[in-house]
């Protein structure tokens, strides 16, 4: 069933339940036992034995530990620890307090994410829980819906991270091109071409202005419409009849005393931590003097947050401990129970990362991605089509098997083949096209990683963030694709890029007049 059409089934299966029941754990497990069921060619003991050994090699495979997983998992529970001692320290009231002081209006609550969300582009994991655990009191202060902070936090992540050359992303993605440049006998460096390609990834740049003008002009369609008119009537910024991960469910005691530098501080301890730790985890994987751009070639990103959440961890208790001590604002005996309310709260994405791994690793074994990338490298198309083509297939297959950085790693290569036979100056655009359609994928995904970890910083239901983001995916991923069209028929990426921009720009005209109408309807119908 291998690298057949048949591999198709379970990421369909787990996709269609997930759309269908809104049950995000019974999905994946579905998906999962189909994926088994395929690799065991039915056989029930032999299924029963792949998915046992999917969910082990998480945490233990070939002897050891595997620590990228289990580093990734603490990360979340230090995480949510950081996040109940900055409420029990008063950190989250004195900047909600401090925050409502400056910024008073839901257009600049949610412009102060989306800015936060360009500025820390080191990782899309860091960037997603770190710009949900700063936004989120400044955003519920002003009745902004959860829904909408995931989507303004996931629609800044990746598509900032996907375009930087100094971040976990832009060091993978070099180091993947470098050699598909020296295949194609190209005198240019991996870093040389991932700069020009910047301009022509079109999903970022309409994605981007579709986060910044929406929030600005508070242009609101599809399902979160009704989140968003919910968190501005009633001031109930998240969804009362779903569970939500990332969120504290109980009301901690806060600190009177707390400052904004309670919350602030935790959160730079977690940034300098992180960076500092990618730097040093990088620069020992070099042999001699390492540049910085080696260093985050070459970093472990799992243990770099780890490390980096112990940081952030040991520096938000000597905080608490202030509070109790030197303060005298809080009881002692709250450590336990800011440590049991932050792993509680974070079980709920540990749960679905748990089961969306192990779904990705089945399908990995099946090798669906490897069936997708046969259409383009089969196809008989005019070499004006292959980055239109090569965008919708790698925004399929991250779709389906959760993972952008696969896609990288499987279609890059390919794309360089099949430009090389054709036409070797359409060879960065079809890369680009590559690096733009698994980042669409990968935002409509209910299996991937970056978008459970968006919905967790931001403490909204995971199928309400999956929802309420794809019709914004969907608009940006269909003008990109005219704009791949156009790059691909006239090679101008300034033209190309142009037109994305004027589309985008009429289609959030059209929302807005379109918005502004049914709000009009509905208070005709109040009234």
């Amino acid at each position: 069933m291998e690298n057949t059409i048949f591999s198709l089934l379970p990421p369909l299966v787990a996709i269609i339940m997930v759309l269908l029941t809104k049950r995000v754990l019974l999905s994946l497990g579905l998906g999962s036992i189909t994926a088994a069921f395929l690799l065991a060619d039915f056989n029930v003991m032999d299924s029963l034995s792949i998915l046992v050994k999917a969910f082990t090699d998480l945490f233990y495979v070939d002897g050891e530990l595997n620590t990228g997983k289990i580093y990734i998992l603490l990360f979340l529970l230090l995480l949510g620890c950081v996040t109940a001692f900055v409420t029990i320290s008063g950190g989250s009231r004195a900047f909600g307090e401090w925050a409502l002081k400056r910024v008073k209006t839901r257009a600049g609550a949610q412009l102060t994410a989306a800015v936060l969300g360009i500025i820390i582009f080191i990782d899309d994991y860091f960037n997603s829980l770190a710009v949900g655990q700063i936004s989120r009191p400044l955003t519920d202060r002003n009745r902004v819906s959860r829904a909408k902070l995931a989507y303004i936090i996931d629609s800044t992540a990746a598509p900032i991270c996907v375009v930087s050359p100094v971040s976990s992303w832009g060091a993978y993605i070099i180091a993947i091109l470098a050699p598909i440049l020296a295949a194609n006998s190209l005198d240019m460096s991996g870093f040389s071409a991932f700069i020009q390609m910047i301009p022509m990834n079109f999903y970022v740049w309409a994605s981007l202005l579709l986060v910044f003008i929406s929030s600005w002009k508070n242009i609101n369609f599809g399902s979160m419409k009704v989140h968003e008119d919910r968190a501005i009537t009633t001031g109930v910024v998240s969804n009362p009849d779903k569970i939500a991960p990332g969120e504290l469910k109980s009301d901690l005691p806060m600190s009177k005393k707390g400052s904004v530098a309670d919350l602030l501080i935790p959160i730079a301890a977690l940034v300098v931590g992180t960076v500092s730790a990618m730097l040093w985890t990088g620069s020992k994987a070099v042999e001699g003097r390492a540049t910085i751009l080696q260093m985050f070639e070459n970093t472990d990103v799992p243990t770099s947050l780890f490390y980096g959440g112990l940081f952030g961890f040991a520096v938000t208790l000597v905080l608490f401990l202030r509070q109790v001590y030197a303060k005298k604002a809080v009881k002692s005996s709250l450590l336990t129970t800011g440590l049991f309310e932050g792993i509680k709260s974070m079980l709920p994405a540990v749960y679905i990362l748990i089961f969306a791994w192990v779904i990705v690793d089945l399908v990995g074994a099946l090798e669906t991605g490897s069936y997708l990338a046969g259409f383009v490298e089969k196809s008989n198309l005019s070499i004006g089509f292959i980055p239109f083509i090569l965008f919708v297939i790698a925004g399929i297959m991250a779709l389906a098997t959760g993972t952008s950085w696969g896609s990288f790693g499987i279609l890059l290569p390919l794309a360089g083949d099949i430009v090389a036979t054709m036409d070797s100056s359409m060879l960065l655009p079809s890369l680009a096209a590559v690096l733009a359609g698994a980042v669409f994928g990968d935002h409509c995904s209910p299996i991937s990683d970056t978008t459970i970890l968006s919905s967790t910083g931001a403490g909204c239901n995971h199928m309400d963030h999956v929802m309420t983001q794809l019709p914004y995916a969907l608009t940006s991923a269909f003008i990109a694709a005219i704009g791949f069209l156009m790059l691909g028929f006239t090679g101008s990426t300034i033209l190309s890029l142009s037109i994305v921009v004027i589309m985008m720009v009429g289609a959030l005209l059209f929302l807005a007049k379109k918005n502004k109408a049914a709000d009009a309807a509905d208070e005709t119908k109040i009234a």
